[in-house]
């Protein structure tokens, strides 16, 4: 579970704000997802970590969006945390070191579920800056990403952790199915410009 509720509601938010079921929520995610990601890497692996747990029906907005990415296939971005694989409370500082390990300065989209205002539901948010894993439901856990995307799954104010049991599947899964969508279609389009320079550089020894 990610920031809490105030953080996600102030106007000047330099985040992103779509509706799960408005039209093209998918494309528009993509886009955005696009229009952050930086022009120019070099070399640096693209990860999306997707936090949270199958034991709780609102907790679980990122396994699912991790296991959906994981089936698709031939996508340039690497994922981490699916519902068989989940990163959690227990064991979310063990996964960040493993990713960094594994990968030499990976650039990191934090996904997670967090809790909002009533009218804020069922909104996803895209933005600069990580996810903070238990800040929701009052655990101290290290922040994640440069980036994050962050869905709202359900109101905050009393009884998180209740509230986050108890929260609807078909509202989670539904919004799973949109971001990884969304990610799924950025992963086709987007090309970082050493893969360009790159490419410039092999037609040029073969001319």
């Amino acid at each position: 579970m990610n920031l809490k509720s105030s953080l996600f509601d102030k106007k000047d938010s330099a985040e992103s704000r779509i509706m799960f079921d408005e039209q093209n929520a998918s494309k528009k995610i993509a886009n955005e997802l696009i229009s952050i990601l930086p022009a120019r890497l070099v070399n640096r692996p693209i990860v999306f970590v997707c936090i949270g747990t199958d034991r709780s029906t609102g907790d679980s907005l990122g396994p699912l969006i991790g296991t959906l990415l994981e089936e698709k296939a031939n996508s340039p971005f690497h994922i981490y945390g699916t519902l068989e694989d989940p990163i959690h409370a227990v064991n979310l500082e063990d996964k960040i070191n493993e990713i960094k390990e594994k990968h030499l300065n990976p650039l990191i989209v934090g996904i997670d579920a967090c809790l909002g205002r009533l009218k804020s539901v069922g909104y996803i948010q895209i933005g600069s800056g990580p996810v903070k894993p238990g800040a929701g439901v009052k655990k101290e856990l290290p922040d994640v990403g440069e980036y994050h995307i962050t869905g709202i799954v359900n109101v905050s104010g009393f009884m998180e952790f209740f509230v986050l049991q108890n929260t609807r599947l078909n509202l989670v899964l539904k919004m799973a199915k949109v971001i990884a969508n969304g990610i799924h279609e950025a992963s086709t389009v987007y090309r970082p410009a050493w893969r360009e320079l790159k490419l410039d550089y092999d037609q040029e020894q073969i001319t």
